[in-house]
């Protein structure tokens, strides 16, 4: 792909972890990269450094994406930098670990605004920017193995992800009159900077727990939403896929906390 015909992506919370390895991943598909970040810079430009190491080019870009002048603020941004934008991939997201009871509303719209008001913004504000090119685009959506698993102690993730899997068809429903296909990845149990540093073993705990019998790594969800964006999904909307190792599939739910 050439650098006149580059398509460009919009990766927000791309500074480390699940949203670095899809940046990098689909710079190495071909695209340009808009990486985005709220207060990790230098893991933001860690991920442009790997980006454009694979000729690509790839900027960084900080936002609160749960902010609205924030989050529309990255899109101008991302004007002044990108005539076009082809993806839009809604990473960005925050979780407490606390029971009911104990959470504070401070902590359900700190999750709610950056996880299910962000995804909203980006998609509003991306599918504006694909709708006025005229040419369709993907927008892709995180969601977890919690958008069916009742998960206790993330009652404020979990409520936001299973709100981002209904946005999904409705935003797809809506946007399909444009040629913009809206899907959702929904990974499980994978290891990253935080679930790491959350237990002292992380692959221990789960990879029993998973038919498949591993963990699952940022690449695994890197993989389905390269899916998303490219061709070999151009007649697929409105759909949820599982990158969990088969954990979604059990009648019941595995892990007791």
């Amino acid at each position: 792909m050439s650098v006149e015909t580059a398509k460009v992506a919009l990766v927000t919370g791309a500074s480390k972890g699940i949203g670095k390895v899809i940046a990098i991943e689909l710079g190495r598909a071909g695209y340009d990269v808009a990486v985005n970040y709220n207060t990790d810079r230098a893991g933001a430009e860690a991920t442009v450094k790997g980006i454009e190491e694979l000729g690509r080019r790839a900027v960084a870009l900080q936002a609160d994406v749960g902010d609205i002048r924030s989050a529309r603020g990255l899109f101008t941004q991302l004007d002044r930098h990108f005539s076009d934008l082809n993806v839009v991939v809604a990473n960005a997201a925050v979780q407490t670990w606390k029971p009911l009871l104990d959470l504070t509303i401070e902590e359900w719209d700190r999750v709610q605004n950056t996880n299910l008001r962000g995804t909203f913004l980006c998609t509003q504000e991306g599918a504006k920017r694909m709708v006025s090119k005229g040419h369709g685009g993907s927008i892709i959506t995180i969601g977890s193995t919690c958008n069916k698993l009742a998960f206790p102690r993330l009652v404020d993730y979990t409520a936001s992800k299973g709100g981002i899997e209904m946005f999904t068809k409705v935003a797809a429903v809506e946007l399909g009159r444009y040629q913009i296909r809206v899907n959702c990845v929904a990974p499980g149990a994978t290891e990253v900077e935080r679930t790491k540093a959350e237990t002292g073993d992380y692959a221990g705990t789960w990879a029993p727990l998973t038919p498949l019998g591993r963990i699952g790594y940022p690449i695994d969800i890197a993989r389905a939403v390269l899916f998303f964006a490219g061709e070999q999904s151009e007649f697929v909307t409105g759909q949820t896929l599982y990158v969990d190792g088969g954990v979604g599939a059990r009648p019941h739910w595995p892990y007791e906390l």
